[in-house]
């Protein structure tokens, strides 16, 4: 068996190679783990969060190979010109995102195993790296699940652990719903315990320097766990089993903020910062990423620029920019509209692009994990449909403003060059934020019931996520069925519409056969995943 066919479910410590840096500032601090003959716990975390950087940060694969034909267009973050087959995922995108995955699963596994050789007073010391390498994945994991459904998890990636025995190590697949539940009731067993947590001072220096995400803060990794529980919580809330469960969880968490902190403020978001270009931790791969004449990767769809141009929307000109021929005015694809039609108005330059100042020539993008806007609009669902119509409104409102501020901060941090017939945009103003929370296609108190209201939170999702938080975005559109998105149906493919869930990649179904056997008769494009039940 050739490695590259070797199914990524059952490698561990061989991967470690995988996380080697290139740029000596960051090969001094995370020395190669293939080029030294044992790891340690601080270091494989490491290894868990860098393996993931390029499928976090906005990286040149996952947004050209996986996102602009796939989950970009799903979500109608842009337009493109029609054409047969645009509704079946696209092989390779689709591989790149499970072999990462089980790449940060492997480095995972391996951290438990080398933190299961510790001795118990050292394991006390080093608990925190377990905990928030834990969250970190699980993160991942949902992620993983809401693409797939159910995939290979608890026996997975444990070949090294398993002596190196591949028939031992091959690994199940876990069924959707009891993955959920699985990192539903860990998360809230890490809250719990981090409670207690408590750094010497040499351990605490050693998660700051380990710890390129959040740099060491046990705030923020609290933070994470719990908005991260909020949105698994809230993902769940309309399906029979978890419903209970979902409304007393999320009460809990937010009717106590000293024990349960979740992300309230922009300057709390948790995401992969970018401080120095010359390391491996950049975002230049977003600008070949979305960038490119007949690619499509940029271009910007009609109804979420409608929407933005109906309601004055104040991130419109940060995030978007008009067509070099449109005279200044926002145009996006018509999907209903012919191919000829789409393609030459994109090529007429009449259709507006993603902003290159904040977004693809912006070297310092974040790689957006959970974000204070988003928190709160889970908080005004949940508020909601809980009939606290006074704390929803506020919610949804504190929302719309943190997302403006969110788009104005990463608009500041750009160092994009190279732009030629656009100018950088000003940041959206307080005031132009009021006047759009108050606009009759926004306004809260202007919704005449619940499920107007619950489209207002629908529609501001989407919005906020448009193409950067890829993932939640076709999560809550599938799940709450919201905004109403028109396709051109493709009758030539069997596939006539966007799918509803991606299908497991065929070298997992080649190498892992008896056990996808447990889950191929539901494998197809047109399941729903557990919770999309409306």
């Amino acid at each position: 068996m050739k490695k590259k066919h070797i199914s990524l479910l059952l490698l561990s410590g061989m991967l470690l190679a995988n996380v080697a840096c290139k740029d000596s500032e960051f090969t001094e601090a995370y020395p190669d783990p293939s080029k030294i003959s044992t790891t340690t716990v601080e270091k494989q975390f490491t290894g868990v969060l860098y393996a993931s950087r390029d499928y976090v940060l906005p990286g040149y694969r996952f947004y050209f190979v996986t996102l602009r034909t796939s989950l970009n267009r799903y979500n109608q973050a842009v337009g493109w010109p029609n054409e047969s087959g645009q509704y079946v995922p696209g092989s390779s995108g689709v591989e790149d995102v499970w072999y990462n995955y089980y790449n940060v699963l492997a480095q995972y596994r391996e951290l438990q195993k080398v933190y299961a050789s510790k001795p118990t007073d050292q394991q006390k010391e080093l608990r925190i790296f377990m905990l928030s390498a834990a969250v970190f994945v699980y993160d991942y994991t949902a992620k993983l699940v809401d693409l797939f459904g159910p995939i290979p998890f608890s026996q997975a990636g444990l070949l090294s652990t398993n002596g190196g025995d591949y028939q031992t190590s091959s690994a199940k697949f876990d069924t959707a719903d009891g993955i959920y539940t699985f990192l539903l009731d860990d998360l809230k067993s890490i809250a719990t315990e981090m409670n207690t947590i408590t750094l010497n001072a040499g351990y605490q220096k050693s998660f700051q320097t380990q710890d390129f995400l959040n740099k060491g803060d046990l705030s923020l990794w609290k933070r994470y766990t719990n908005s991260l529980r909020l949105r698994l919580l809230n993902r769940v809330s309309d399906v029979d089993a978890f419903k209970s469960r979902s409304n007393s969880e999320i009460a809990e968490i937010l009717g106590n903020p000293n024990t349960y902190p979740v992300v309230e403020t922009n300057a709390q978001n948790i995401q992969m910062n970018v401080y120095d270009i010359n390391t491996d931790i950049n975002s230049k791969g977003f600008r070949d990423g979305i960038e490119g004449d007949g690619w499509y990767g940029n271009t910007a769809g009609k109804a979420i620029i409608d929407n933005m141009n109906a309601n004055n929307d104040p991130r419109l000109p940060v995030l978007f920019e008009p067509g070099a021929n449109a005279g200044g005015k926002y145009v996006g694809v018509d999907p209903m509209a012919t191919s000829a039609t789409q393609t030459a108005q994109i090529n007429g330059g009449q259709i507006a692009i993603y902003n290159r100042y904040t977004l693809s020539r912006n070297q310092f993008f974040p790689g957006i994990l959970i974000n204070a806007a988003q928190v709160n609009l889970i908080k005004a669902e949940y508020y909601l449909r809980t009939n606290n119509d006074a704390a929803a409104k506020t919610a949804y409102e504190t929302a719309i403003t943190q997302s403006v501020q969110f788009y104005n901060g990463i608009l500041a941090l750009t160092n994009a060059t190279g732009i030629t017939g656009s100018a950088k945009p000003a940041a959206a103003t307080d005031a132009s934020i009021a006047s759009y929370i108050a606009g009759n296609g926004v306004s809260w108190t202007k919704a005449a019931t619940s499920a107007d209201k619950l489209k207002l939170i629908a529609t501001q999702k989407w919005l906020h996520y448009n193409l950067v938080q890829p993932y939640e975005n076709w999560s809550d559109v599938r799940r709450l069925d919201y905004p109403v998105l028109s396709f051109w149906t493709d009758n030539s493919n069997n596939q006539t519409l966007p799918p509803v869930k991606w299908t497991i990649p065929g070298n997992e179904i080649t190498y892992n056969t008896a056990n996808y056997e447990t889950v191929r008769a539901s494998d197809k494009l047109t399941t729903k995943v557990f919770w999309d039940v409306k």
